[in-house]
């Protein structure tokens, strides 16, 4: 018998695990996202009225800020219920409480009917989003992550990480759609469609991955009797130099994110006066760009090394900071587009494909929901949640001065390039007791 006729046949993709992914990855980060595009063109108004206008925008990214220093709180007792309970239990506990977040600040009078009630239920809300979030991005990860075939985990991960630019795609799009109102009908109701729109969202997420079963490596921790009793634990004693690796890679990715897709709608409204429909559909574009690249990408690094890819992603957006801020500053639609193509669409889609995977590689099965989370997250609060804040902060002691932003974007990448030189020693670690149990159930 031929060699042709007894060879396996290629694994197909197990499509129904990706959907299921990415259905709510999608409704998570549009609900958590929303909220960044809208902060920068109303809450400042609506919410946080002063009489200084940098003051108020200033606050309005505070609100914005304010709730990634709980997302690692909400990753951690999220990651702690799904490495104990299961991935698919607490996926479900995430989208609900993220929506429910949403929904409420839809509803939410603003400061002109109920005071300082307003803003103080504004960061309340805003809070129970970021817990939410917390705990979503390692569960939907990981049920793509850990139903991949091993030379197919760069593409499965950069699966539910399109959520996170669908999402943008869809918030800049709804909210580009909505500024087509008159001013003061979109600042008094139009602003609020998508936060209450999305409940459908939610039960949409919810009935799919309704049909998901358990992930087959969650299914082997439970066979194996390997579940431990307090994970974080485990993870802060013997695992903390993969969580600080996974901290310094994701400062390439959430640092240049913000600024490139969310910092962006103020600079280029504010600071070179063009359209607000205009800059929100060049992020829309680019978002699209970046969820048509990341499986492209993702593929790649099941065939080249992903932290040596990672590395040249963040190198390449040092490179090009400086340049993408020469081609914005011509304040053409045009060169609006194009620069955030290029720097969102393709340099971040770039990092973004391959750091869920890089760094869900770097913890063993039994910890790997924690462990994952706690560095993501820990990096997010760090360099994410502070972006919009120190790129307004830097425009304004500056005297309108681009150059402090790209500095700080370079500052961020090259902390990942520092951490990608470290990935590869804590990803290839020695079998922990779960693999040979793990490998004895196989066999």
């Amino acid at each position: 018998m031929s060699s042709t006729s007894t060879a396996a046949p290629p694994e197909r993709l197990n499509y129904r695990v990706l959907i299921g992914s990415l259905s709510g990855s999608v409704i998570e980060w549009f609900d958590f996202l929303v909220y960044g595009t809208v902060a920068a063109l109303v809450f400042n108004k609506t919410f946080f009225p002063t009489d200084d206008p940098f003051l108020s925008t200033m606050l309005a990214y505070a609100s914005f800020s304010l709730t990634f220093f709980f997302r690692p709180v909400g990753g951690i007792v999220f990651a702690h219920i799904g490495d104990r309970i299961g991935r698919k239990k607490t996926l479900f506990l995430t989208l609900m409480l993220m929506g429910g977040g949403t929904v409420a600040i839809g509803l939410l009078p603003d400061y002109a009917a109920i005071g300082i009630a307003a803003p103080i239920l504004l960061l309340l809300f805003r809070i129970l989003q970021g817990i939410g979030i917390g705990g979503e991005w390692g569960g939907a990860l990981l049920l793509a992550y850990e139903y991949a075939p091993k030379h197919r985990r760069g593409l499965y991960g950069a699966v539910p990480q399109m959520g996170i630019s669908l999402g943008l795609l869809l918030a800049s799009a709804v909210v580009a759609l909505l500024t087509l109102l008159p001013e003061d009908q979109f600042l008094s109701w139009g602003w609020r469609v998508p936060f209450v729109g999305s409940i459908v969202l939610v039960f949409i997420g919810l009935w799919i991955r309704n049909g998901l079963d358990e992930t087959p490596e969650f299914k082997r921790i439970r066979e194996t009797g390997a579940r431990l009793r307090l994970p974080i634990k485990e993870v802060l004693t013997k695992h903390w130099r993969a969580v600080l690796v996974s901290i310094g890679a994701k400062a390439a990715e959430t640092g240049p994110f913000y600024i490139f897709g969310t910092y962006v709608i103020a600079y280029a409204t504010n600071i070179l006066d063009v359209r607000q429909n205009t800059v929100l559909l060049a992020v829309a574009a680019a978002a699209l760009v970046a969820t048509i690249w990341m499986p492209f990408f993702g593929h790649l690094s099941d065939k080249v090394g992903r932290p040596v890819l990672y590395r040249f992603s963040a190198i390449t957006t040092i490179v090009l900071v400086v340049p993408y801020y020469w081609v914005l500053n011509i304040g053409e639609t045009w060169a609006v587009f194009a620069a955030t193509i290029v720097a969102f669409g393709i340099l971040w889609g770039s990092v973004n494909a391959i750091l869920g995977t890089l760094i869900a590689e770097s913890f063993s099965p039994e910890v790997r929901y924690t462990g994952a989370t706690l560095g993501y997250q820990v990096g997010a609060a760090i360099f994410g949640g502070t972006a919009p804040l120190i790129a307004a902060w830097l425009l304004e002691v500056s005297g309108g001065q681009w150059w402090p932003i790209a500095a700080y974007v370079a500052v961020c990448a090259s902390l990942s390039v520092i951490a990608s030189f470290f990935i590869k020693h804590v990803a290839h670690r020695e079998p922990t007791d779960f693999d040979v149990a793990a490998e004895t159930v196989a066999r």
